[in-house]
């Protein structure tokens, strides 16, 4: 009876240490709604409150197939950096506002 006790702790114990690394190793997820308020803030006067750009300002549609082949990386070095000459360096953002920015401009998808 203590035996069979001690394996059902074991396996008990065994269990909550998985739970405990699978929840500790899932990466965070993108903020996409934190992400829309700066967009609204920081980007839609000029790409549009849709992303769909601005004729007369000759910005890129966020959500077209050119936008969207980049790659994580080069998005998120458009952001921090800016696009000169119209686009302005944000190196205010931290690194997870960025990756929430790419997260949501990932959803603007056509």
């Amino acid at each position: 009876m203590e035996n069979k006790v001690r394996k059902v702790g074991a396996a008990m114990l065994a269990g909550a240490l998985l739970a405990g690394v699978c929840l500790l190793s899932t990466p965070a997820k993108a903020d996409v709604a934190a992400a829309e308020a700066t967009f609204k803030t920081k980007c839609a006067g000029c790409h549009g409150a849709d992303g769909k750009g601005k004729d007369a300002m000759k910005t890129r549609d966020l959500s077209s197939a050119d936008v969207q082949k980049q790659s994580d990386a080069e998005l998120s070095g458009i952001i921090t950096n800016g696009k000169p000459p119209k686009m302005p360096a944000y190196k205010s953002m931290t690194p997870d506002q960025v990756k929430d920015m790419v997260a949501y401009i990932r959803s603007l998808k056509k």
